[in-house]
Order: C-alpha cells, then sequence, then structure tokens
C-alpha cells in the first residue's frame, strides 16, 4: 500500500502517519515494548479489533511499527515500534505537552471562534 503525500510537505507526511483518533495512542501504547494484540486491546479502551487490526496493518505498512509472528502452539503474535516510530512519538508526545501547557488557550480560543 503506497499512500499519496501532498505535495511532499515533511508536517503532511508526519500527519498523514499519525491520523485518525487511534494511531498516536497505539504507538505511544507500543513505546516501551512489544505488546500482544489482546493486551494492546484492553490497554486502548473503545477500539474495536476491526480498527485496532487495520489501524495495526497500515502503521506496519507506514514502517512506524513491527510484526513479529513467534512459531509457536498456540501462535504468538508481538507489535513493536521501530526506530521511526519512536521517533515519531517522540514527536508526538512533544505535541501532548504543548496541548497541556495550552489548553486554557485553546479553549478560549474555541469559545471565541463559537466551536
Amino acid at each position: 500500500m503506497v499512500r499519496q503525500y501532498p505535495a511532499a510537505c515533511g508536517l503532511g507526511i508526519a500527519l498523514a502517519a499519525i491520523s485518525g483518533k487511534w494511531k498516536a495512542t497505539i504507538l505511544w501504547e507500543l513505546h516501551s515494548r512489544p505488546v500482544r494484540f489482546g493486551e494492546l486491546r484492553r490497554r486502548i479502551p473503545g477500539i474495536s479489533e476491526k480498527v485496532l487490526f487495520e489501524q495495526l496493518r497500515a502503521m506496519e505498512a507506514d514502517g512506524l511499527i513491527r510484526r513479529d509472528v513467534y512459531d509457536e502452539v498456540p501462535s504468538r503474535v508481538e507489535y513493536t515500534v521501530t526506530p521511526a516510530g519512536a521517533s515519531l512519538n517522540a514527536t508526538v508526545h512533544a505535541l501532548a505537552e504543548w496541548g497541556l501547557e495550552h489548553v486554557s488557550d485553546i479553549r478560549v480560543m474555541a469559545t471565541a471562534d463559537g466551536r
């Protein structure tokens, strides 16, 4: 699966990589250690199995995570953040910190805009 990015804009590429409701959360949940699908689903309340599966596949295709399948019975699959995913996670963390620092300013702007 090859994505088309707007005018090769670095910001557009980064935002596309974490677009949607769940990708940043999935990336954060995988940042410290490999996690199995079931555990990941339990750690992200509100996400369906179908959506989690789709998001994991998209993130794998984008090179943000790696899917490791172990030849065991029962089968075991773990998801791990790649170096590219880890660097993006650091950026997402910085955005989250900015949001927490400016939450009151953003709410004021949202109220003034009528949002």
